[in-house]
Formats: structure tokens, sequence, C-alpha cells
């Protein structure tokens, strides 16, 4: 057998490729390493959203290199590099002329062309660069056959953006919107199910713009989808990322209320609480219009928790920008949120905005900001303490008969003497708080 080693930076949606790649290239005779060293396939799987990681692409291309020169010195062949994902995408060119040891460079519409790209490599130095906008030719090869580790699984059902956030790479890297088609979405899904999932997380660059062709050839939306989808025998559990809030549409709010499976937990960006930097970041909404959506989301089901996204140092934010920020994060109450330090990147209009925010106060907000982010954090959690969850058990935790559960709002939750539930979802009884999780027991071990 080969060996594949795949790196993956980034999002979800990276993840959900990485593992279609490996679905790709397991029929030409390659397993899965957990190293580079020794592989005869590396595939970094890239995210261009940080400048930082995409240098990072870049620092481990040299490594790779190295492992490469002694993999030939040890007479066992030569180890085929390749680039995936948005930074292949948006610096192709570059990534060719600045690293020649790359062997392929492969856009993220274009990873179902692997098979024919290695082989052209592997016959001499063939098309290096694969980079065309096309995710319906991408999707249509793929099948729906999965290879699962567990009863989790992510599920693209939209990729692209539209909204030109001017911060934002993604129309750049991923293109247009295109939603895939229903069927296609729930042939995929059943065959998951049938291999033991039991949630799924939809994930799009917008996911609650999908609006994929319908079994009556009319577009759907994502709440129609959602209820398609928890009709499937086996799927309990659904989740969706990331979300605009100028997507949020009244269905999708009741789907909310109304839909067992749909968990009480969403991810709802909203990036600044600054109307200012909302207009300047291209958001096309401002702070009330999110503060109306989130007192209408939690009306139809009072026990959602958000999180969300910010960021920070964005050009022109002042103090007074900052603050209108924290009193958004006060006002809102979030259950976790992943936060930024503004980055620059090339071809964005806010590269070349004025008054670029120097480090050292974007440092101090940044800090600042996840002071009160941990603390809302770890108040939500304590709230859970002496409830029951249900909790579905997805792999063993370190300790012996130990399992660990993901929490309806997506925590892991530690229970002792639950091994043997992996797989599946039972009610636990929440316990104590950790830093990061949260610890179960199971209803008949908790004393009264």
């Amino acid at each position: 057998m080969k060996k594949l080693h795949i790196k993956t930076y980034g999002c979800q949606m990276n993840v959900y490729d990485s593992e279609r790649m490996i679905d790709i290239l397991r029929p030409l005779g390659y397993e899965v390493s957990d190293v580079a060293d020794g592989a005869d396939l590396v595939l970094l799987n890239t995210c261009h959203i940080r400048e930082k990681a995409a240098e990072k692409v870049y620092s481990e291309i040299g490594r790779l290199k190295e492992l490469r020169g002694e993999k030939e010195a040890r007479g066992e062949g030569r180890m085929t590099i390749a680039v995936a994902g948005c930074v292949a995408q948006a610096e192709g060119i570059e990534i060719m002329h600045r690293a020649p040891a790359v062997d392929l460079v492969i856009g993220p519409q274009a990873y179902h062309q692997l098979p024919e790209l290695i082989a052209r490599t592997h016959r001499a130095k063939g098309e290096r660069l694969a980079a065309d906008f096309a995710p319906e030719a991408k999707f249509d090869a793929l099948t729906s056959d999965r290879t699962v580790t567990g009863p989790t699984a992510f599920l693209t059902v939209q990729e692209g953006c539209d909204k030109f956030c001017t911060f934002c790479v993604v129309p750049y890297t991923r293109g247009a919107e295109w939603s895939r088609p229903v069927a296609a979405i729930l042939d995929e899904a059943q065959a998951l199910a049938a291999k033991g999932v039991r949630e799924l997380t939809l994930l799009g660059q917008n996911v609650n713009a999908f609006n994929g062709v319908g079994s009556d050839g009319q577009p759907s939306t994502l709440a129609k989808l959602m209820y398609a989808l928890a009709d499937i025998p086996g799927i309990d559990r659904l989740r969706y990322t990331t979300s605009h809030p100028n997507d949020m549409g009244d269905d999708l709010i009741a789907a909310h209320r109304d839909l067992g499976a749909a968990m009480p937990y969403l991810h709802l960006p909203v990036q600044s609480g600054s109307d200012k930097i909302l207009r300047a970041m291209n958001r096309k909404h401002g702070r009330q219009a999110y503060f109306d959506l989130v007192a209408r989301i939690k009306a139809a089901r009072p026990d959602l928790a958000l999180s969300g996204d910010f960021i920070v140092g964005f050009p022109g934010e002042t103090d007074k920008d900052f603050e209108d920020t924290l009193d958004l994060v006060r006002q809102v109450g979030y259950a976790s949120a992943f936060t930024f330090k503004y980055s620059p990147r090339p071809g964005t209009p806010a590269a070349s905005m004025p008054n670029q925010v120097p480090e050292a106060v974007m440092d101090e907000r940044l800090q600042t900001l996840n002071a009160l982010i941990i603390e809302q954090q770890q108040a939500f959690k304590a709230t859970l303490v002496g409830k029951t969850l249900d909790i579905l058990f997805e792999k063993p935790g370190r300790r012996d008969n130990q399992a660990i559960g993901r929490s309806p709002y997506l925590q892991s939750v530690y229970v002792e003497d639950a091994r043997h539930l992996i797989g599946q979802i039972v009610p636990v009884r929440i316990v104590a708080v950790g830093n990061n999780s949260l610890q179960g027991a199971l209803l008949e071990t908790v004393s009264a």
C-alpha cells in the first residue's frame, strides 16, 4: 500500500474536503498515515483566511522537501507534494514559482481531478495547477459512499459566497454561492446513516443561503432540507455552519422551534458591534438588526445558545467602535465565540483601507474581548450543572471505560463507565464544569 498523509488547515469545509480526497485516493491503493515522514503522497489542504495560516504552508513545504530528500536517500522512492484548498486557489501561480518542490496545486473545486493529476505527475512534470471554479463538476464526480469513523459527520451542502465582505477572500477562493441538489445530499446522508452516523453538520460558506433544487424542480431552503434529512432513519441530530444573519429566513427560525433534530446551538457571526465598522465591512446589516434577529430566534427556541465570530482591529476601528462590540457581546451573551485580529488579505478592499490599526492595539483589544467571551462561556456552562442533557457518545476517553460525548451545545462531555454506549444518544446528568468540557454521569450512577 502507498502512504497518504493529509494536513488540514482552517474550517470544517476543509475537513470535509480532506475526507473526500481520502475517499478518492483509496481506490488508487493509498492508506492514510498520521505522519508525513515516509509518505508517498502528502496533501496540504490549506486555508487563506489568515495571513499566518498561508505562511505556515510555505514553512511546511520546506520541511516536506527535506523529508522527501531523506526518503529518496533511503531508496524508498519519491514523495509527491500537493497543495490543495484556498491558498492553492488564491496563490497557485505564486506557489509554483516560490515553492518548486510542490508537484501539484489543486483548488478546492478541482480535487476530484486528483487521480488524473497524480498520474500525469508520475509520468512526467505535467500539469501542476488545477484551480477551476466548477463545484457541480466536483460533486458529480464524487460518490455518496464515504469512509466514516464515528457517529458524527460533516456534509457539505453549499459552497461559495456572494456577500463580498471587505475583509474576506472566500468569494475569490471558493467562487459564487452554489448549492447542491437536494437528492444528492439525501443520497450521501442515507449512506452515512447506514454506517452509523447519528449527527450531521451541514456545511457551507453561507449555509443558510442554501437553495438547491428539490424533488419538485424548484429551489429548496435550508429548513426544507433539514426536515427531509430528519426523516432519514438513524439521523437524529442536525447542525449547520456558517450562517449569515441576512439569510436567516422565517422558515429556518421556525425549524429551530418545531424540528426536534435541530440542535439548540447556532453559529451566527456578526464580526463587530459597531455600525460604522459593519458598514466598512460591507456586512449589509447593523447591530440593531442583529439584536432583533437574535430576539426572534430565542423567542422561537428559548433554550438556544449562540456562538459567533468577531474581528478586532478592522481598519478605522476606534476605542468607541470596540466598546460597541463589547456592548453587543454583553447584551447578546454567547456560549462560545471565535475571535481574531484583523489580518489584511491581498486583493480584498480592506487591505488598502486607511487607518490600519496598530498590532499592539489589536493585541490589547483581543485580550479584552477574549476575557469577556471566556467569562460568558464559563457562565453558560455553569447553568448546565444539575441538568440532564442528551449526549451522543463519540469515542473512548483516556481513562478505562470512560467515553467522550457531545452535548446539544457542542461541548465535550466526559462520562465514566460509558464506553459501551459509543454511538448511542443517552440522557446524562451534568455534574461539573471544566475549562473546555463538561463532566457527566449516567442517570443510574447519580446519587440522590
